[in-house]
C-alpha cells in the first residue's frame, strides 16, 4: 500500500475510530478484547472497525454477557448526536457556522464521513454502527453511559494548528483525493488491516511522514480516553474504543495523566509571530503605495493600487465563477479579495461563503447527501452546500495568488 494511502486510511481511522486490538480474554471466540485490570477495577476494551457487522456482533455479545457498570465509548457529544439523531441536519445553521469559523472544520468533517461511508457501503454497513450500538445495548440493560472522546472540533484543530504550512498541503491533497478513491476493501483486507503488525506498521509510517498529526490524534487522545474511562463509575468497565489507541490505552490506563488533561483539550493561541506576520504584510503593501505616492506622485500611487484591486479581484472572482457560485458571490468575490488580503482577520473566502449560502441556502436533503455527491465532481457542482464549500476554497485560493502577484508588483515599483 503507498505511504500516502496507508497515512490517508489511518488518519480517517483514527478521526473516526476505526479499530482493533489483541486479546488477553479467553472467554470470547475473538481477538479484538483485551482486559485491563486497575486494582480493583477490570476494563474490558473492546476494538472495533467503524464499518464491519463483526465488531456490532462483538459490542452486543460482550455488553450482554458482561453486564458492567458502566459503558464507555469513543465519542464525544457532537459525534453521538449525529450518530443517533438522523434529522440533525434540520437545526444545522450553515450561515452561523461561517460567522465562527468553522466552515473548514465542517468540510473536513464531512470529507472523513464521506470516505468511511464508501467503506461502509461496500461492506453493507452503516459506519459508526457498532458505537451506536454499544449504547443502544447500555440502555437496553440500563447501564450507564459515558462518552470519553475529546471533542472532535478541538481535535481538528489542534492538529491543524501544530501542522507546518507544508504538510499541511500534503494532508489536504490526500485528503480530497480519498473521495475519488475507488479502492475496494472487503472483510478480509479490513482483518489484514486489523492484525497488530499492520497496524503497528501505519503507526509507525504516520509518526514519520505527520509526526505532528499523530501526537494529536494518537497519543494526546490516548491519554484523554483513558482519563475519562477511569472517571466511570464502577467495578467493571466495558469501553469500545479503536486499534489505533488501544497499546497507548493499555499504558495510560495505569498511570496517573490527570495534569496534562486542560493543555491537551484547549486550543494553541496563534503564535505572536505568525500574528505580527500577519499584520506586517498589509502594512508593507499600503506603506510601499504610499511611499511611492511620495516619490512618484499620486499618478504613480494610483496605479499601484489599482494594480492590487484587479490582481485581487480578477483572480479571486474567477474562482468564484469555476464554482458556478451566484452572481451576488462573483462580484461580492471582486469587491472583497483586495480589501480582506489586507487584514489577517478574515479571508475572502469566508465572505463569499457566507453570500453564497444567503443567496442559495442549501435544502436539508442536500446536507443528507453531501456525503455520497463528495464522491463526484459533478456533485460538487450541484449540491448548494458544497457549492459554498466551493465559494470559500475558490475564491480564497484566487485572492492568496492575488497577494502574491500583486504585491510582488508593487514592491517591485519601489526601486
Amino acid at each position: 500500500m503507498p505511504l500516502a494511502s496507508s497515512l490517508l486510511l489511518k488518519l480517517t481511522i483514527s478521526l473516526n475510530h476505526f479499530a482493533q486490538v489483541l486479546s488477553t480474554l479467553t472467554s470470547y471466540d475473538s481477538t479484538d478484547v483485551h482486559i485491563v485490570q486497575q486494582q480493583d477495577r477490570q476494563i474490558i476494551l473492546i476494538g472495533t472497525a467503524h464499518v464491519s457487522q463483526k465488531s456490532v456482533d462483538l459490542v452486543q455479545q460482550v455488553i450482554e454477557e458482561e453486564r458492567p457498570d458502566c459503558v464507555c465509548v469513543e465519542l464525544d457529544d457532537k459525534r453521538y448526536e449525529s450518530l443517533s439523531k438522523k434529522q440533525r441536519w434540520q437545526s444545522l445553521d450553515i450561515k452561523q457556522i461561517i460567522k465562527n469559523k468553522q466552515l473548514a472544520t465542517l468540510m473536513i468533517n464531512l470529507t472523513l464521513a464521506s470516505y468511511q461511508k464508501k467503506l461502509g457501503d461496500q461492506l453493507g454497513v452503516t459506519p459508526g454502527s457498532e458505537l451506536l450500538e454499544a449504547t443502544r445495548y447500555a440502555e437496553k440493560f440500563n447501564i450507564p453511559i459515558a462518552l470519553c472522546d475529546r471533542d472532535v472540533r478541538v481535535t481538528l484543530r489542534r492538529a491543524w494548528k501544530k501542522t507546518s504550512f507544508f504538510k499541511k498541503g500534503y494532508l489536504l491533497t490526500s485528503l480530497f483525493a480519498s473521495l475519488f478513491d475507488t479502492t475496494e476493501l472487503s472483510e478480509e483486507k479490513l482483518s489484514e488491516l486489523k492484525e497488530s503488525d499492520a497496524l503497528s506498521e501505519l503507526l509507525a509510517e504516520m509518526g514519520e511522514a505527520l509526526p505532528e498529526i499523530k501526537q494529536v490524534l494518537i497519543d494526546e487522545r490516548d491519554t484523554y480516553l483513558s482519563e475519562k474511562i477511569k472517571e466511570a463509575h464502577g467495578k467493571k468497565i466495558v469501553a469500545v474504543v479503536g486499534a489505533g489507541h488501544v497499546a497507548g490505552l493499555k499504558k495510560a490506563l495505569l498511570e496517573d495523566r490527570s495534569a496534562q488533561m486542560t493543555e491537551i483539550n484547549s486550543i494553541p493561541p496563534v503564535s505572536p509571530t505568525w500574528k505580527i506576520v500577519g499584520w506586517l504584510i498589509p502594512a508593507l503593501i499600503l506603506g510601499s503605495i504610499a511611499y511611492i505616492g511620495f516619490n512618484k506622485g499620486g499618478q504613480a500611487a494610483g496605479d499601484n493600487a489599482l494594480y492590487w484591486v484587479l490582481a485581487n479581484g480578477i483572480p479571486s472572482s474567477i474562482g468564484a465563477l469555476i464554482g458556478l457560485a451566484h452572481p451576488a458571490t462573483i462580484i461580492t468575490a471582486f469587491i472583497a479579495a483586495p480589501i480582506t488580503s489586507l487584514t489577517p482577520v478574515i479571508g475572502a473566502g469566508y465572505v463569499c461563503a457566507f453570500i453564497q449560502a444567503m443567496m442559495r441556502p442549501p435544502l436539508v436533503r442536500e446536507f443528507e447527501n453531501a456525503m455520497a455527491d463528495m464522491a463526484t465532481l459533478r456533485g460538487w457542482w450541484h449540491n448548494n452546500l458544497l457549492k459554498v464549500f466551493l465559494a470559500f476554497l475558490l475564491p480564497g485560493i484566487g485572492s492568496m495568488i492575488g497577494t502574491w502577484v500583486g504585491g510582488y508588483e508593487i514592491i517591485s515599483n519601489l526601486v
